[in-house]
């Protein structure tokens, strides 16, 4: 008998040989439920934000979102593009809540086998690994950085060139205002990026505005492009 790392309830798992050769590591830390009730991102994809496109068959590679970025100058090619796992729903933000806010550390650890087969899948070894940080009064109160937790999953040696200012949070700010608003982030000069590949990781890509004012950031410093991997796509 198992104990679920999403609903700590106790499961039995299936004992077959395919149950053995096919179920990924994660699903064998989780229950047959919660499984069911997240989703895994597939199909047809923008080919920047990642966001399933709902017409598999036109030749448009962009979403609406990322079509209005780029027509924007200042950030039109900020970001190269994005990866996620898992599509937000109501579950995941049950799940997000838990981990994020509540400390409950272990649950992300039922994410590791699919986190790294989206990073082998999208992205090289040659990438410089940058958590997105909390500022310090947000690291305060939630005791540990959901990010850098994240990034860790990846097994790799991370490097944390940005310093983030407290400010509102992005969640309670409109679109419009997250878009306008002041850069965020501050580069930390005594870490190299200068001609890096950066590729940033957070738990959930909203609206693309978070990582867009980190690679905005390490761009100006001097690294050669910018991209990200995040747990979750809202």
């Amino acid at each position: 008998m198992k104990t679920c790392l999403l609903c700590h309830k106790p499961y039995q798992m299936e004992v077959s040989w395919r149950a053995i050769l096919t179920l990924s590591p994660e699903q064998q830390k989780i229950c047959h439920e919660c499984h069911r009730r997240l989703t895994i991102i597939e199909g047809k994809l923008c080919s920047i934000c990642g966001r399933p496109l709902q017409d598999v068959s036109s030749t448009t590679t962009l979403c609406y979102d990322c079509v209005r970025w780029e027509n924007q100058q200042e950030w039109r090619d900020v970001l190269q593009r994005n990866r996620s796992v898992y599509m937000y729903n109501d579950y995941m933000k049950e799940t997000l809540n838990l981990f994020k806010f509540r400390g409950d550390y272990a649950v992300v650890h039922a994410f590791k086998s699919l986190f790294q087969q989206c990073f082998k899948e999208h992205f090289q070894d040659n990438y410089m690994i940058v958590p997105i940080p909390l500022s310090n009064q947000r690291l305060y109160e939630r005791g540990f950085n959901q990010a850098d937790a994240i990034a860790h999953l990846l097994d790799l040696s991370l490097s944390h060139p940005l310093s983030r200012k407290h400010v509102k949070k992005q969640s309670k700010k409109s679109r419009y205002a997250r878009i306008h608003s002041d850069n965020m982030f501050i580069f930390n000069e005594t870490v190299l990026v200068k001609h890096q590949q950066i590729l940033l990781i957070d738990d959930v890509y909203t609206t693309g505005t978070t990582v867009r004012h980190a690679a905005k950031a390490l761009l100006q410093a001097g690294a050669k492009s910018a991209s990200s991997l995040t747990l979750v796509r809202g």
